[in-house]
């Protein structure tokens, strides 16, 4: 199957801004002299607490309450979805992996794990249907 033009359109935009913000952080790193610090394993630590940091502001708020968030909270909360970012472009840069094609694939792999007609309003894991 064929991505549409429009959606061909999107991955490169979306390949574009990705690779924007690894440069930058290139730099970022480079002008603090921290790359040396930045290996794989250093980093995703750093993600885990950045994620960890994350969860922290929807700890024991009910459902509704975790989609109805303050002002204040959801500013904090933006600012951790990026910082969480960060360290994952940071890291597949490491790596070598291309985010947004490897995002890509594992959407294919889910469509196929999780067939719609199958688990729809489902919220079973793909062994148990």
């Amino acid at each position: 199957m064929q991505p549409s033009d429009s959606a061909q359109e999107i991955n490169k935009s979306t390949s574009s801004d990705l690779l924007m913000l690894r440069d930058k952080l290139r730099v970022f790193a480079d002008e603090r002299d921290w790359d040396q610090f930045h290996t794989p394993k250093n980093l995703a630590m750093a993600l885990m607490v950045e994620a960890a940091e994350l969860l922290e502001h929807f700890q024991w708020l009910t459902p509704d309450q975790s989609c109805d968030l303050t002002e204040k909270s959801r500013a904090a909360v933006k600012e951790e979805l990026a910082d969480v970012l960060l360290y994952l472009i940071r890291i597949a840069d490491k790596l070598g992996v291309d985010l947004l094609d490897a995002a890509l694939l594992k959407m294919e792999k889910n469509a196929l794990k999780y067939p719609a007609d199958i688990v729809r309003g489902s919220a079973k894991k793909y062994n148990e249907y």
